[in-house]
């Protein structure tokens, strides 16, 4: 399954551009699912939570996350009945019940892990706007860390003594759920994780040109490189017509026409083409317009890119061990991670245990290290044409002899 998650700073028609990529696909006769929270994502079709046909080979899933708020949290007080009665609480009802704020994310999350199974041959999720798009995409790696520290895997072992410890004492132990809900979220969280990894996963960036967009897509490109994520395509929207004798309108048309020449410059057509679609002067009011808006099949239009992907013969994050010919770093691995548009001024490198803690900009991610450079102490790093290389040397009062 290919999926698509689309995505831009806030403001720059990532709906429209999620729903025209969805209908493109669609006609190109791929099996295609649209998944987003927008009430009314397809103009001029009514919808519930789906997924429902809405065209030839087109689906639409809406997530509800108010539903899904409400759902698990009388799920988990279910499950922990024992506990909460031990301790005196009220139940709460579905009625009194209202979303928090976070929800949004966690609904998204697992309308993510939902996708498989479904037999999509494409899906396209409508995400938050960027800086958004990659917290969530950061979260089930996060959530899955501080769960591990909090409850070690390896403390469940005890957990079959639970019950009879609980009937010696006479009391229910809470730590049996306890550890039994954090195995049963790590599952689901490692779901979405896999498929966030998948090669055939990939964001596409959605803006509109001008000075606003220049600002943003550095950063956001950062972040996801950060997370590791593959942009497939940048999507120039609402693209003014050219030789407009309306001065006003030709003023941002030549404002456009400038920051495209520097994207066009910027981008590889072989990792994240420019895509473009054309401003249609006012909202899409049905499938006609968005088809409009979509353009062709052919390698201009959001079909394109489409297509289930091979395995990378190259991982852009791989471990290399250094060449003999190289005498300054001889017997050293070197850890490349592509940190494009990063600046050494904004970049933070910290070992902890087994551990790699990177600061870049505004965003931070830890990293667990791979098991060979945990043997390994850091020698140095260095920034160099986007790439982040650190370098470890084996340390021998670990390493194995021989080697």
């Amino acid at each position: 399954m290919r999926i698509v998650l689309v995505t831009g700073p806030g403001g720059s028609g990532r709906t429209t551009v999620a729903a025209a990529t969805a209908l493109a696909a669609a006609r190109s006769g791929k099996r295609t699912l649209l998944l987003t929270a927008d009430p009314a994502p397809v103009p001029g079709v009514t919808m519930g939570t789906g997924p429902g046909e809405v065209t030839e080979g087109l689906w639409v899933a809406r997530i509800d996350s108010g539903a899904h708020f409400r759902r698990e949290l009388l799920a988990f007080q279910e499950r922990s009945t024992a506990a909460l009665d031990l301790l005196g609480a009220r139940k709460l009802e579905d009625e009194e019940l209202t979303e928090l704020p976070g929800s949004e994310q966690f609904a998204l999350l697992r309308g993510l892990r939902d996708l498989r199974g479904g037999g999509w041959d494409v899906a396209v999720v409508d995400m938050p706007p960027v800086r958004e798009t990659i917290a969530l995409l950061g979260l089930p790696e996060q959530l899955r860390r501080y769960l591990r520290r909090l409850l070690p895997p390896e403390r469940q072992a005890a957990r079959a003594l639970r019950p009879m410890l609980a009937q010696l004492a006479g009391v229910p132990m809470p730590a049996q759920w306890l550890y039994e809900t954090a195995a049963r979220w790590d599952a689901e969280l490692g779901d979405v994780q896999e498929l966030i990894d998948d090669r055939n996963t990939s964001v596409r960036l959605v803006a509109e040109p001008g000075p606003a967009a220049e600002d943003a897509l550095p950063t956001a490109r950062l972040g996801l490189a950060l997370y590791g994520m593959r942009v497939d395509a940048l999507v120039a929207n609402r693209i003014l017509p050219t030789a407009s004798p309306d001065l006003w309108l030709a003023g941002l048309q030549a404002q456009q026409e400038k920051v495209l020449r520097r994207w066009h410059q910027e981008s590889r057509p072989q990792s994240a083409p420019l895509l473009s679609v054309p401003h249609a002067g006012r909202d899409p009011r049905g499938l006609d317009d968005l088809a409009a808006l979509a353009g062709d099949d052919g390698a201009d239009g959001l079909a394109a890119g489409l297509e289930l992907r091979e395995a990378d013969p190259v991982d852009p994050w791989d471990i290399r061990r250094a060449t003999s010919s190289d005498k300054a770093y001889e017997d050293e691995f070197h850890w490349v991670l592509p940190l494009p548009g990063a600046v050494k001024e904004e970049l933070g490198l910290v070992r902890r245990g087994d551990e790699l803690l990177i600061t870049v900009g505004p965003f931070r991610r830890v990293l667990p290290l791979p098991s060979v450079l945990r043997r390994c102490t850091v020698s140095g790093a260095g920034l160099r044409d986007g790439e982040l290389r650190v370098r470890f040397t084996p340390d021998p009062a670990v390493w194995p002899q021989g080697r």
